[in-house]
């Protein structure tokens, strides 16, 4: 999954998916829920509702990749936003934070700051 990692676009769809779907059920899930256009260099991750089983989806160019993994450990789950049915456009730290059991979103990853700096 690393190798498609580097496609263009990294999407992950928010919310439950059923992991019984097959390849033509997700990229109508995608063409279809969110209006995107699955035959471009674009990663689509899925998750079920145990949060233990990730779908991918990508195109290859003369065909779909359909890529899954099961985390061994019952208490291991991903960290997937359930909050809303969006496909949110991953950075590629987000998609490695995600593939290390932490949350897409770190609130410490960047510092914000209110200082201001003169310059002289």
């Amino acid at each position: 999954m690393l190798r498609e990692a580097n496609a263009e676009n990294l999407y992950l769809i928010t919310g439950y998916t059923d992991m019984r779907k097959g390849l033509m059920s997700l990229v109508e899930i995608v063409q279809s829920q969110y209006n995107l256009d699955p035959y471009t260099d674009s990663l689509f991750l899925f998750c079920g509702r145990n949060a233990r089983k990730l779908k991918a989806l990508y195109w290859e160019g003369d065909g779909f990749l359909l890529m899954s993994k099961s985390l061994s450990s019952k208490e291991s789950k991903y960290h997937w936003p359930r909050n809303a049915d969006e496909a949110r456009n991953l950075t590629r730290d987000q998609f490695t934070w995600l593939m290390q059991g932490l949350s897409v979103d770190q609130p410490k990853a960047i510092r914000k700051t209110n200082e201001r700096f003169d310059l002289y």
